[in-house]
């Protein structure tokens, strides 16, 4: 009997190229039976996966062509920004445990790939007798044991290869860890910055404050008017009390967040400089929506699309006969020089093939499930690429947007104190003796001048977002 090759209908259940087949009619029979009860021709798994991509963001400015890298801390001239982002990369702990999954991810590729090859084994025995009035025995022996599966269909190569886009997977996490620790610890390093300029800004309202009231007081000696002006002066000035406590818990908070990114104890103790960082130029133009591909957590899920498209495929061949070789060898004498004599070497070598007829469905079952499996990662691939689009996008607009706030605010600021100033002078020389006048225009003043230190951190923050987003800089693609 003559089988064709592949067999009609075992699509993905044959060997693989330079594989061979013994070339005997026996065997064929043999195997297309065993063939017909694996129960071969599932559909075959998905092991990439690409998706379109626009030629440019939809939220990006047209211009000249840029390029993204991985050095976007580079773009930030702050030396105490690349001072903590870099003392996060050095000890933060979670990132020393994603760099031993990497490790232990190696070690997993070792053993598969170990897998493919033969195996030895070896032993040794020895032993005498000495009974009463019986002269003295000796005997020792040399046991050698080999195994090897010929892998015919490609199972353990497609399982090797399965860890090793493990190991890739783990390699793009590693690479994400760091990326995104790098971005918090520069958020952190910003959130403590803004955190001292709020507290300086109700100090200094508080003293604002404290002023107004010893004047009002003064007039109030004086003049035995502006009771309610007194009592208005010191609510204020326990409200401001009350926010320099607010500002410096914050502050406090803001600092253990980062000492603990730094992986030191969060006492709350670190200071920060008293100027944000200089927000780097425009977005580049024109930068390639397709180079949202390198990032890790896209490429990590890829490299584990892959991985169970391999796994789905050994799945299937497990439902193929097996091929074992073993091999088995030693020697006996007298004394131990026998043991290296190959004279007395005994060996043997056996083959096997071994086939499942019954398991109730089990192999068959695992095999589908590898498949949903691989179908589950095709979709959340998918979706994952749609979410990292809309994040790039909606980083890109608020970039856009965010600035143009600021230079609404920055003319609010201007106004706001130019009317606390001009109150201020009018109450003192009497123009206006309305003491609610110059509460609001102080109150107006202060919301203006802490709403741009937060606008600042927060452009700050969503170009840290965008960096995210795209999985790097602007400037290289890797």
């Amino acid at each position: 009997m003559i089988i064709p090759y592949p067999p009609p209908g075992t699509a993905g259940c044959y060997p693989e190229s330079g594989s061979r087949l013994p070339q005997s009619k026996a065997f064929g029979g043999i195997l297309a039976a065993l063939l017909l009860l694996s129960g071969c021709g599932f559909q075959s798994p998905v092991d990439d996966l690409a998706f379109r991509t626009p030629g440019t963001w939809a939220e990006a400015s047209s211009g000249t062509e840029g390029k993204i890298s991985t050095g976007w801390l580079s773009d930030f001239s702050d030396a105490g920004l690349k001072r903590s982002v870099n003392e996060a990369l050095a000890h933060n702990r979670s990132l020393k445990a994603a760099s031993a999954r990497l490790r232990a991810a190696k070690e997993e590729t070792i053993i598969a790939r170990a897998r493919q090859l033969p195996t030895l084994d070896a032993g040794t025995r020895g032993g005498a007798t000495d009974g009463s009035g019986v002269p003295r025995i000796e005997s020792y022996g040399l046991n050698l044991a080999a195994s090897w599966e010929p892998d015919l269909w490609g199972r353990l190569r497609d399982l090797t290869r399965a860890v090793e886009a493990d190991e890739r997977a783990a390699l793009e996490d590693f690479r994400g860890a760091r990326l995104s620790l790098a971005a918090n610890a520069a958020k952190a390093y910003v959130n403590l910055i803004s955190a001292e300029q709020e507290v300086d800004l109700a100090e200094v309202t508080l003293d604002s404050f404290r002023k107004n009231l010893r004047i009002i007081e003064r007039t109030y000696k004086a003049t035995g008017e502006g009771a309610l002006d007194i009592q208005f002066a010191r609510t204020n000035v326990f409200a401001a009390e009350r926010a320099v406590e607010a500002a410096k818990l914050d502050r406090g908070n803001a600092a253990r967040t980062m000492e603990v990114l730094q992986g030191r104890y969060p006492g709350g103790q670190s200071r920060a400089a008293s100027v944000l960082p200089e927000l780097p130029g425009s977005v580049p133009a024109g930068i390639p929506a397709s180079m949202v591909e390198r990032r890790p957590d896209l490429a990590a899920t890829r490299a584990r699309l892959f991985a169970s498209a391999k796994r789905a495929d050994a799945a299937r061949k497990s439902l193929l006969p097996d091929f074992s070789l073993t091999a088995g060898g030693g020697t006996a004498g007298v004394r131990l020089s026998d043991l290296l004599n190959p004279d007395f070497l005994i060996a043997n070598i056996t083959g096997r093939v071994d086939q499942v007829l019954f398991d109730g469905g089990a192999l068959a079952a695992g095999a589908r499930g590898a498949l949903a499996g691989n179908d589950r990662l095709v979709n959340e691939y998918a979706q994952l690429a749609l979410e990292a689009f809309q994040e790039v996008e909606a980083t890109l607009a608020a970039d856009r947007s965010l600035a143009i706030q600021e230079k609404f605010l920055k003319s609010e600021v201007e106004q706001a104190s130019l009317a606390e100033k001009q109150a201020e002078r009018d109450y003192a020389e009497g123009v206006n003796p309305n003491i609610l006048s110059v509460l609001e225009a102080q109150r107006r003043a202060n919301n203006a001048r802490a709403s741009i230190i937060r606008l600042r951190n927060q452009r700050l923050q969503n170009r840290f977002d965008l960096h995210l987003a795209l999985g790097g800089d602007f400037r290289t693609g890797g």
